[in-house]
Parts: structure tokens; C-alpha cells; sequence
């Protein structure tokens, strides 16, 4: 009886184990599978990018490399301008109401020197319009308001500098991309004029070259009126911001004469 009790436990024994190994088996074969499928996953997607940026690089080339030298030439510098002016924009950005009650403040409390202190620890095109505006108080309110306007021009020509060149950027790409599309064209008309007989495939190339530096023209065009159109809107922010501070200086100042 021992004997058979004994025989019984070795049998479970080896029907678990089988069981354990054959559950290991399992677990191991799907962990298995889904590191093969993240894996194809991965590849998958590193060969549609290097796809996308061959086939972009590949396109640029057959475009010609004059023409889309330059439109290329021009997103650079269009683009390069235009985060240059957005980090300038960002930085003359100012909390004009806070500004302004520090200023006021510092009016009743230390005097027309107090204010200018705090318009000289500030940053910003407002806090330097407010700057010279208090530094001709003592030849009076006119003199003040006088200062305020003009450094307030001088101010907006710095926030605009090189912003033209954007949008000169944004006209000449296109029509290097046109001018691109008239070349194209042309020379798949000399091919047709040297064969003699007009065939598709002597005026293919022709005409991919045109749509290509076309494509390519509008896309810079595109990316750039972008960046340009944020640019004139700050711009516009900041300037409206600099008229109601200023308004708002005067009126502090001929409350503090009285």
C-alpha cells in the first residue's frame, strides 16, 4: 500500500511539472511574440521614416538643384529671422497693469526718481517708454508727452526690424518656384523641338521639374506667412499695450503735479 501511495505522489509530481513547463513554454513563446511584433513595429516605422526623408531628399534633387538651392536658401533665413523676432517679442512682452500700479505707486511714495528706478529695473519696450517719459517731467507735462511719442516710434521701428524681410521671403519663394515651372516647361519643349515628335516621356521630366519647384515654392510660402502672421500680431499686441500705458502715464503725471 506504501508502495502505491508512493507511486501515486511521483505520478502527480510529474503531471504538475509537465504542467508547470508546459504553462512556462506558453508564457515564454507570447512574451516571444510580442517582443517579434514590437520589434517589426520599431522597424517598421524607422523604414517609413527613412522612406519619407529619402523620398523627400530624392525629389528635392530631381526639382534641380539651382532653383531649389534657393527656395531652400530662403526658408532659412525666413525662418531663422522669424524666431529671432519671436524670442525678442517674447521677452519685450511686459505686465503693463503691474507696471503701471509699481509705477504709481513709486509716484506717491518716492517721487518722480522712485518711479524711474522701477522703470529701470524693468524690461521691456513700455517700461522704457515710461522711463522717458519721467525724465522730462521737470520741463513739463507737454515735454513728457512729447518724449513718450517719440521714443514710442523708435520703439515700434525695434520691434519691427526685419520683419520685411519675411515677407519678401514669402513672395520670392513662389515665384522661384514659378520661374522653376517656366524653365521646366521650356526645356520640355526644346526636347520635343530636337526630336521632332512630341512623346510622353521626352516632356515627363520636363514637367516634374516645374510641379516640384512648384511644390516646393508654395510649401516655404506657406510655412513662413505662418510665422509672419504670429509676428504682426504680437507686434500688434505690444504697440496697443504701449498707447494705453502711455495714455495711462500721462494721466498719472498731471494727477501728481496737482
Amino acid at each position: 500500500m506504501k508502495r502505491l501511495f508512493s507511486i501515486l505522489a511521483i505520478l502527480c509530481f510529474m503531471v504538475m511539472g509537465t504542467a508547470n513547463a508546459t504553462t512556462y513554454a506558453t508564457t515564454a513563446n507570447a512574451v516571444a511574440a510580442t517582443i517579434q511584433d514590437d520589434a517589426a513595429e520599431d522597424t517598421a516605422a524607422v523604414e517609413e521614416s527613412a522612406g519619407f526623408h529619402q523620398e523627400l531628399k530624392k525629389r528635392f534633387i530631381e526639382g534641380g538643384p539651382v532653383f531649389m538651392g534657393i527656395v531652400l536658401l530662403c526658408l532659412i533665413l525666413g525662418l531663422a529671422i522669424a524666431i529671432e523676432r519671436i524670442i525678442f517679442l517674447n521677452l519685450s512682452t511686459t505686465n503693463t497693469k503691474k507696471l503701471t500700479k509699481e509705477v504709481e505707486d513709486a509716484l506717491q511714495s518716492g517721487g518722480v526718481e522712485a518711479a524711474k528706478e522701477v522703470c529701470r529695473n524693468t524690461k521691456g519696450p513700455v517700461a522704457s517708454i515710461f522711463y522717458q517719459g519721467l525724465d522730462r517731467t521737470d520741463e513739463g507735462i507737454e515735454a513728457a508727452e512729447k518724449a513718450v511719442v517719440a521714443y514710442g516710434g523708435v520703439q515700434m521701428g525695434q520691434l519691427e526690424k526685419n520683419v520685411s524681410w519675411i515677407s519678401l521671403f514669402i513672395a520670392l519663394a513662389p515665384m522661384l518656384g514659378f520661374m522653376g515651372t517656366v524653365i521646366g516647361m521650356i526645356q520640355a519643349f526644346d526636347k520635343i523641338q530636337a526630336a521632332g515628335d512630341m512623346q510622353p516621356s521626352l516632356v515627363a521630366g520636363g514637367i516634374k521639374v516645374a510641379l516640384l519647384t512648384t511644390v516646393f515654392g508654395l510649401i516655404v510660402a506657406i510655412i513662413l506667412q505662418i510665422f509672419y502672421n504670429y509676428i504682426i500680431a504680437k507686434i500688434d499686441s505690444i504697440v496697443n499695450d504701449m498707447e494705453d500705458a502711455s495714455i495711462t502715464l500721462m494721466d498719472l503725471l498731471i494727477r501728481n503735479k496737482k
